[in-house]
């Protein structure tokens, strides 16, 4: 494969570079982020490893200009901030997978190889849709017919999922995993209030209703009926 790694730390780039070429990749190394967004999207890539922090534009908004222009190259994120919420951040900005500073080099090339194994996103599957509502992967635009929905990325992401799965009861403890990442329950009603939120922006201001509550169970998008 060929592959892009934007990392600023020399050492942590060596390692990687050097980890990457043995295995037969093909490695351009890049330090900035700036210039990692030009490469990244001017040059035919299998795949782009980025840092999180980095100089003059930092991964995160690397990854989401780059989605916004349209690259569906698999993205891979280091980064040292291992929170539930950084990691979270970091795939809602579009990375397909992140990886946690320090880390063992074997797990980077499980990750990288996992990553080659996945298809190339086609561009119907780009666009995930339930009636009117249409949400764009790559733009991360959702519009409800003419209508433009803003969306904080915990409501992008929770309804990803919901149209992901549209037909499909999702339960509480799916949505902890797949929205917050969270595997045990926090004993809270942070899924129901982001729910609710969603509702507010995508369901009120129009004439259906197109994300059902399963009592007992969990949730459900369907076509508006």
């Amino acid at each position: 494969m060929r592959i892009l790694l934007v990392e600023d730390d020399r050492q942590t780039a060596a390692y990687v570079a050097k980890g990457l070429t043995e295995e037969g990749h093909i490695v351009d190394t890049l330090s900035d982020g700036r210039d990692g967004l030009v490469q990244a999207t001017s040059e035919p890539y299998d795949l782009v490893i980025v840092d999180r922090m980095l100089p003059g534009l930092d991964g995160l908004s690397l990854v989401k200009t780059m989605r916004g222009a349209g690259t569906k190259v698999p993205i891979l994120m280091l980064t040292s901030l291992g929170g539930v919420d950084d990691r979270v951040d970091g795939l809602e900005a579009g990375a397909d997978d992140y990886v946690v500073k320090p880390f063992a080099f074997s797990e980077l090339q499980a990750r990288v190889n996992a990553l080659a194994r996945r298809p190339p996103m086609r561009a119907e599957e780009a666009v995930l849709k339930a009636g009117n509502l249409e949400m764009d992967l790559i733009s991360r635009v959702v519009k409800r017919g003419t209508e433009t929905i803003e969306l904080q990325p915990r409501e992008f992401r929770l309804l990803e999922v919901l149209l992901r799965n549209k037909g499909r009861i999702v339960t509480r403890t799916m949505l902890l995993e797949r929205v917050w990442d969270f595997h045990f329950d926090p004993k809270t009603s942070v899924v129901e209030t982001h729910i609710s939120r969603l509702r507010a922006k995508v369901d009120k201001p129009f004439d259906s209703e197109l994300i059902q509550t399963v009592r007992g169970t969990g949730y459900t998008i369907n076509e508006a009926r």
